[in-house]
């Protein structure tokens, strides 16, 4: 099984709201940057180009988005809710019934795309 298999797998899971909120994620993050690679690391979906880009998983009370190299990217949106006090990553964990700034998570998906870029 490839690294998108399962990660259909282990979304499909998931059968509450929070795997629909991964499944949302992933098609944010796949329209926003197509030109990453998906990987299944550490037990859960990672993003990759030229270099971690994000991951997504489901926690018993919530869903976490968390940028790898968080740390170094511009939040004008202020998502960023989870992780902060960290020197690398940050992240956005979503509750059940938390909205997601769909244009917001794109921005910050293309972000880290453009910081590996450099």
């Amino acid at each position: 099984m490839n690294s998108s298999e399962k990660i259909t797998q282990y979304i499909n899971g998931i059968n509450d709201w929070r795997g629909e909120r991964l499944f949302q994620l992933r098609k944010l993050i796949n329209e926003a940057a197509p030109e990453t690679t998906e990987v299944w690391k550490w037990n859960c979906p990672i993003w990759e180009r030229n270099g971690l880009i994000c991951g997504i998983s489901a926690f018993k009370s919530h869903v976490k988005l968390n940028f790898l190299q968080g740390a170094s990217l511009e939040d004008p949106h202020g998502l960023f809710n989870s992780g902060l006090d960290s020197t690398s990553h940050r992240s956005i964990n979503f509750a059940e019934n938390d909205a997601i700034d769909e244009p917001a998570i794109k921005s910050l998906v293309r972000a880290a795309v453009a910081q590996n870029g450099k």
